[in-house]
């Protein structure tokens, strides 16, 4: 049977100005921007030994995830380096919603961009 194999993109609809919210991810998260105003992610890339998998679920609408945002959506990036990401983040005046904190998966916290959109970076175990 066809079937989804995996998630192919992320899109966000900026609420104000599209290149400002994509600068901000491009300064602040470090993702690299090509020329046409889009970033790509290579999985074969990621260096992380779990082989890059990636998340995808539907939750419920009083589900404790979206209590911080009223986005409909959460983007989880992987990253190499959750804490020291977080103190580069706080520097920059970026609202953090949860500390980084540790669970049998790896290393979380979660922020929000400049629209409201909660982001969580994680830090997969190793």
């Amino acid at each position: 049977m066809p079937h989804v194999t995996g998630i192919g993109g992320v899109f966000i609809k900026s609420k104000g100005d599209p290149k400002a919210l994509t600068a901000w991810y491009q300064k602040n998260l470090g993702i690299k921007i090509n020329s046409w105003g889009s970033a790509v992610f290579r999985w074969s890339e990621d260096p992380g030994k779990d082989k890059a998998a990636t998340a995808w679920r539907v939750a419920g609408k009083d589900s404790d995830m979206f209590k911080s945002t009223e986005s409909s959506f959460i983007i989880n990036y992987r990253v190499d380096d959750v804490e020291g990401l977080i103190a580069n983040l706080r520097k920059s005046g970026v609202e953090i919603l949860k500390d980084p904190y540790s669970d049998e998966y790896g290393k979380f916290a979660s922020i929000l961009d400049p629209e409201g959109n909660q982001v969580e970076l994680w830090e997969p175990k190793n």
